[in-house]
């Protein structure tokens, strides 16, 4: 009688929702689904290999280090073996260690970072496939992107919540709980470990060494959706519906009073196995901050187009969304200060991920000077905009010359993807640096093409450093 009851208050939501998750591991993906899944797991290997030599990346490590913990899953560009929730928080971290990762716009989230590292962390643990991790991954990606959009995205998080943690912890705990091959019933607990798990605060728009942002962004979700799987899966219950019902995940959460949007849990099983989120997320081009992309794919247009020189620069207008405007305007790390990476493309003529994050060069006085000829505008028009992340770009030559782009599409979203030739190229050469070039051609050679990867763990040698 008592399960009776249990099942009887179980939402169709909830029903849809973890039966599809408890399923995911088994179901094909449509081809393009496939192939783009490839693209997002090896950005993200990438972000976590180039990571691991900036400080977040550092710190994660050396952390986890001190944790020990069972030999089951890998720490990326590390010689550390440990368990999952540990390996799962460092790659997290080390994987939004830098401006590298993807993005999904209209859900506010990052979800690789936190995704693929709870999926690699947990397939390495269960000894699963590629092809199971590949459907992990594309799992996340609905679900976290579901759960930020169930909840008002941008106005959620215009409130002072963490959608760049609520959306990839859910994620990272859905691809956790397909990969350890839990029912639908487990599977609605480890939800609800999720539910509780599921926190974060915008202030980490104040972390000047993006250590804590790595964690907030990364770490945390991979760590806690792995948590929350791997408790189940040792036999713990929860309560068998957290989205419905009395004092519920939604309740907590409905802002409808200061927001002027009531949560809808319905999205959450709105368009399974048809509208896959993966297809809708974007990589980044450039190993910079998001309100950077468009002024960078606009200088090089301009420059390439029109013959610019640095030293003929008299003025560049940039505007930018606003809430892009205050994260970028003249930070003190290089990667996302929009008026030093400007003047480094003009000086440079391109930007890698070395010169992106030289600290040094911005004492550099050619760039100084140049900095101080860059004028960023907040534009609350752009802002409107938004998901979409526009840029207008007004640039004036000594001689009176001028350029005006306006960048609607920046190279790398859904509107102007990047093919796998140039996803292959960015994160070629994010690894090489690491892990040399013979074991980072392998890397990714062996990702396009995972189907034929039995055991996650044979990946171990070439994530290694």
């Amino acid at each position: 009688m008592k399960s009776n009851k249990k099942s009887s208050a179980v939402s169709p939501v909830m029903r849809t929702l973890a039966a599809y998750i408890a399923a995911a591991r088994s179901k094909p993906l449509p081809k393009p689904v496939v192939e783009k899944t490839k693209h997002h797991v090896l950005d993200t290997l990438a972000a976590m290999v180039s990571g691991s030599k900036l400080l977040p990346g550092k710190m994660a490590i050396t952390y986890v280090k001190t944790l020990g913990g069972a030999r089951e899953s890998t720490v990326v560009a590390s010689k550390i073996v440990t368990n999952a929730v540990n390996a799962a928080l460092a790659n997290g971290m080390q994987a939004h260690a830098d401006e590298t990762d993807d993005s999904h716009a209209r859900s506010l989230m990052h979800p690789g970072c936190g995704i693929v590292s709870a999926a690699l962390a947990m397939a390495e643990r269960e000894r699963r496939s590629g092809t199971e991790l590949l459907r992990a991954v594309a799992l996340g990606y609905d679900v976290g992107a579901r759960i930020n959009l169930a909840l008002g995205s941008i106005k959620f998080w215009n409130l002072g919540h963490m959608t760049h943690c609520f959306g990839p912890t859910f994620g990272a705990a859905a691809a956790s709980a397909t990969l350890a091959h839990l029912t639908a019933a487990q599977v609605r607990h480890t939800l609800s470990y999720t539910a509780q798990q599921t926190s974060g605060l915008s202030t980490y728009g104040r972390d000047l060494e993006h250590i804590e942002k790595a964690f907030d962004f990364g770490g945390m979700a991979a760590r806690n959706g792995v948590t929350a799987a791997t408790m189940v899966a040792a036999g713990c219950t929860a309560v068998d519906d957290v989205f419905s019902g009395e004092r519920n995940f939604f309740v907590a959460f409905d802002e409808s009073g200061r927001l002027g949007f009531k949560p809808r849990p319905e999205i959450l099983a709105q368009g399974l196995g048809k509208n896959y989120e993966i297809l809708q997320t974007n990589i980044k081009r450039w190993s910079v901050g998001s309100p950077i992309q468009a002024p960078l794919d606009a200088l090089l247009e301009m420059m390439r187009s029109g013959h610019v020189k640095a030293r003929d620069v008299d003025t560049l207008v940039v505007r930018v969304y606003s809430d892009g405007a205050r994260i970028a305007d003249n930070r003190t790390m290089p990667d996302i200060n929009l008026q030093h990476m400007c003047a480094l493309m003009l000086v440079d003529g391109y930007v890698t991920f070395e010169s992106a994050h030289d600290v040094e060069r911005m004492k550099d006085p050619e760039l100084v000077a140049l900095r101080k000829r860059v004028r960023l505008i907040a534009d609350d028009e752009l802002e409107k905009l938004r998901p979409e992340k526009h840029a207008i770009l007004d640039l004036t030559l000594r001689n009176g010359r001028t350029f005006h782009q306006h960048v609607k599409a920046v190279r790398g979203t859904t509107q102007n993807p990047m093919p796998r030739a140039e996803v292959d190229e960015k994160c070629y050469h994010l690894m090489a640096s690491v892990l040399g070039k013979k074991q980072a051609r392998a890397l990714c050679d062996t990702i396009w093409t995972i189907e034929r990867v039995k055991d996650v763990r044979a990946l171990r040698p070439l994530l290694r450093k």
